[in-house]
C-alpha cells in the first residue's frame, strides 16, 4: 500500500474538525499510511481566482510540489471537495497548457518554493479508499454493521465538475462516475448501510453564497434535506466539509427563520465507516457535529 501526503486544507482545521478527526482515526484503523503535507498552504478556495486565476493554480501546484520535491511522494490525498477540485484543476491546466506550467514554475522560483513538474496526482479520500481497499477490503474490517441504516449519499457539485479535470473518471468498471458517483455508496453498503435512491447527490448546496445570499443557500439545502427524507433516508452522508457545514447550519436556519423542520441527520462518511469498524463516537468526533445523530444511532443499534 502506497503512502500519500495528507492535505487537510483550511476547512478541516476549522469547521470541518470532525472530518479531520474521523479521517485520521479511520485511516489508522484501516492500516493505511499517510503523512501530513509539510508547510501546506490554502488551495486558493473560491476567492483567489477572482484576483487572478493563475494565482489559484500556483497555490495548488505548490502543495503538489512539496509532496514530490520535499517528501518524495507522488500522491496528495485531499478529503475536501474544494481542495481536491482545485488541485485537480491545477493538474489539468499545467498538463494541457505549457504557458500555465511555465507561469507556475516561474512563480515558484521567484518565491524560492519547490518547483512543480507535473509528477504528482491528487486523490480524494473516497478514491484512495477504493483504490487501496475497495468494498471487499472494507468488509474485512467491519466489526459492527451499520445495521441497514438508510443513507442518502451526498457528493456535492465539486467532486465531479467540470468533467474535463477528472480524466480518471468514467473509465468503465471500477472507475468513479461523474454522472452518478457511487464510491461512497459502495463503501457504506459494504459496511451494512442501505443506500436510498437519492436524486440530488451532486446538486449544489449553495456553499459559495452562504454569506452573500443566505436565503438562497438555505433554500438549496432545504431541497437536499427534503429530497433525502422523501427518498426514505435517515442520514445524509457527506464527504466535503463545506457541504457538511452548510447542511447542518441551514437545516437549523430553515427551521428558525422559515419554520420548516427536517429530521434527517448529517454525518461524514468517515464517521459512519468508523462506527462500523467499532470505533467510538467520541474518537470519530460525532459529538462535535451540529446535527445530533446519537439518538438515531442508538436506536439502530449502531452504537
Amino acid at each position: 500500500m502506497a503512502k500519500v501526503a495528507y492535505y487537510p486544507g483550511c476547512a478541516l482545521e476549522g469547521s470541518g474538525g470532525p472530518y479531520d478527526k474521523s479521517t485520521r482515526v479511520l485511516v489508522k484503523a484501516l492500516g493505511l499510511e499517510m503523512e501530513n503535507l509539510r508547510d501546506w498552504n490554502c488551495c486558493g478556495a473560491m476567492e483567489v481566482k477572482n484576483i487572478h486565476p493563475m494565482l489559484q493554480t500556483y497555490l495548488s501546484a505548490r502543495n503538489m510540489a512539496i509532496a514530490s520535491e520535499q517528501m518524495g511522494l507522488d500522491t496528495v490525498m485531499a478529503p475536501c471537495n474544494g481542495c481536491y477540485h482545485n488541485l485537480k484543476k491545477a493538474e489539468y491546466e499545467t498538463a494541457t497548457s505549457a504557458q500555465a506550467m511555465q507561469t507556475v514554475q516561474d512563480l515558484a522560483k521567484k518565491a524560492d518554493d519547490p518547483v512543480y513538474n507535473g509528477d504528482v496526482r491528487t486523490l480524494h479520500l473516497l478514491e484512495w479508499l477504493m483504490e487501496e481497499l475497495g468494498p471487499d477490503g472494507i468488509k474485512q474490517k467491519i466489526t459492527r454493521s451499520l445495521n441497514g441504516i438508510k443513507i442518502a449519499n451526498y457528493y456535492g457539485c465539486m467532486y465531479t465538475r467540470p468533467r474535463q479535470i477528472f480524466p480518471e473518471k468514467d473509465q468503465g468498471p471500477g472507475s468513479e462516475s461523474s454522472y452518478k458517483p457511487h464510491f461512497m455508496d459502495d463503501l457504506l453498503a459494504a459496511a451494512g448501510a442501505v443506500n436510498v435512491d437519492y436524486p440530488l447527490k451532486t446538486a449544489c448546496c449553495g456553499g459559495a453564497h452562504t454569506l452573500s445570499d443566505s436565503d438562497t443557500s438555505t433554500q438549496l439545502v432545504l431541497n437536499l434535506l427534503q429530497a433525502a427524507e422523501d427518498s426514505g433516508a435517515e442520514v445524509i452522508a457527506t464527504e466535503c466539509p463545506t457541504c457538511h457545514s452548510g447542511l447542518e447550519m441551514h437545516q437549523v436556519r430553515a427551521e428558525t427563520e422559515f419554520g420548516i423542520k427536517t429530521n434527517v441527520k448529517v454525518l461524514y462518511f468517515t464517521q459512519l465507516l468508523g462506527l462500523a469498524m467499532g470505533l467510538s463516537p467520541r474518537r470519530l468526533g460525532i459529538h462535535e457535529n451540529v446535527s445530533d445523530s446519537i439518538g438515531l444511532l442508538k436506536s439502530k443499534g449502531v452504537i
